[in-house]
């Protein structure tokens, strides 16, 4: 297997299953996605299209810009999930209404709170060592980015 095949393979399968699981543990382990994790999915979604494209054509001319363009979209969502992560853990401030702290709106604190989403981005749902779902989106989507890139500039093989 080419070097190219396996970073159109792994293009393909690292978003489905990165999906796969947050769709999952939305609708059979009821943790609900706030803002910003709707927006860790959408380069996933572009990414998985992307790569199906890839495979649609032949090898060389079209499918390596195809799976670099996916490599990106996956890059993009780690990026993303590694801001939302930072804000989980309180190391910056969120660009959300879902992530900024009572009293920073209207001036009437409880109406502040009464218009806050039910699903705060600044609150981990769920943590795995540590890490929550936007962290290991980070992590898995940063480094299976950059294998792909790795394996779409080394062609030879």
């Amino acid at each position: 297997m080419t070097n190219l095949a396996k970073a159109r393979l792994l293009a393909l399968l690292l978003p489905a299953a990165l999906m796969a699981g947050a769709l999952g543990s939305q609708y059979l382990g009821g943790l609900y996605p706030c803002e910003m994790c709707h927006w860790q999915r959408w380069p996933h979604y572009a990414a998985i299209v992307l790569a199906l494209a890839a495979f649609a054509t032949a090898p060389g001319r079209v499918s390596r810009p195809l799976v670099l363009l996916a490599a990106v979209c996956i890059l993009a969502s780690g990026a993303i999930g590694a801001f939302h992560a930072g804000v989980e853990y309180g190391w910056w401030e969120g660009l959300t209404q879902c992530s900024l702290m009572p009293g920073k709106g209207s001036g009437d604190i409880l109406a502040d709170i009464m218009a806050k989403p039910l699903i705060r981005c600044d609150v981990a749902q769920w943590t795995l060592l540590g890490i929550s779902l936007a962290g290991w989106n980070a992590l898995f989507s940063l480094a299976g980015g950059a294998a792909i890139l790795a394996l779409c500039l080394n062609p030879r093989r």
